[in-house]
């Protein structure tokens, strides 16, 4: 397109040229003048269009940019679209999921309130029914400690207490005569004074208990009782079946040898021997 302005433009001056030749001299003069002026607009045109020529190319290249950062934030735009769907599936499936939960969390709360509720009045009658029998045990106590105030005295007869466990303990001696395992007369009126208060005790269970010194058994007396075990075992067994005879409930009673085994003294002197040679009737809580 330039080159042919520039031929167009030269043909213009060769024109005005020849045609000076026909005219007069100002005539010439004038159209070389007015050649110059058209020779100025053409270039002056000229540069006006290359200049919009290539801003028309860089508009073109600004354009194809745009263009594809218009694709690109299309995309973009397209996929944070997807992305918001899916997240606003996911909010809603998950606060669905967690309403459930906080539904199913107090509905549990409320359960856990109810059992902890009924847990605090079984407790309540626990700790009752569990003071009642200690006072029960402490009544049992103070009815022994007045019944067998003479045995106490003298020493044959001790009275524990300790944790609702309640033990007599009696020496050898106020029940059984040396060697023999049968209660004699006076051990039975000390055993009546204990049945007519054990009587009267619920829910506990009665062990009765042998123990024997460290002195052997030797002589004849081996053929009935060769060791302190058996010597042990008859008497406790001799007390329980007395207490049974005497109105005892008998799935109350259990006999128990320790023989020599679980002195509650030394064994080095004769005291300490007299100590260990005892029944012990114990009050426990039922099974």
């Amino acid at each position: 397109m330039g080159k042919f302005m520039l031929r167009l433009a030269m043909l213009a001056i060769c024109a005005t040229a020849l045609s000076g030749c026909l005219v007069g001299e100002g005539k010439y003069l004038k159209k070389v003048e007015e050649a110059d002026d058209l020779a100025r607009n053409l270039a002056g045109l000229q540069k006006r269009y290359d200049d919009l020529a290539s801003d028309n190319r860089n508009l073109k290249a600004e354009v194809e940019k745009l263009t594809g950062q218009v694709a690109g934030l299309t995309s973009d735009k397209n996929k944070l679209l997807a992305d918001k769907k899916s997240l606003d599936s996911d909010l809603k499936s998950s606060k669905s999921e967690s309403l459930q939960r906080i539904g199913e969390l107090r509905q549990r709360i409320g359960d856990l309130e109810t059992e902890n509720g009924k847990l605090k009045q079984d407790v309540a009658t626990l700790q009752k029914a569990k003071e009642e029998k200690v006072q029960e045990v402490s009544k049992t106590y103070e009815q022994l400690l007045d019944k067998m105030k003479s045995e106490i005295s003298q020493g044959q007869v001790t009275i524990s207490e300790l944790k609702g466990k309640l033990t007599v303990n009696m020496v050898d001696a106020v029940l059984f005569d040396s060697g023999r395992a049968e209660v004699k007369k006076e051990g039975l009126e000390v055993l009546q004074k204990v049945i007519d208060i054990l009587k009267s005790v619920q829910d506990k269970a009665i062990r009765i208990e042998g123990h024997t010194d460290n002195v052997q058994i030797v002589g004849n007396l081996t053929k009935r009782f060769p060791t302190n075990w058996e010597l042990s075992a008859g008497r406790a067994i001799n007390v329980a079946r007395y207490l049974q005879q005497q109105g005892i409930d008998p799935t109350l009673l259990a006999a128990v040898a320790y023989g020599e085994y679980k002195p509650v003294a030394s064994n080095d002197t004769d005291e300490g021997k007299a100590k260990n040679r005892r029944i012990e009737i114990i009050l426990v809580p039922k099974d």
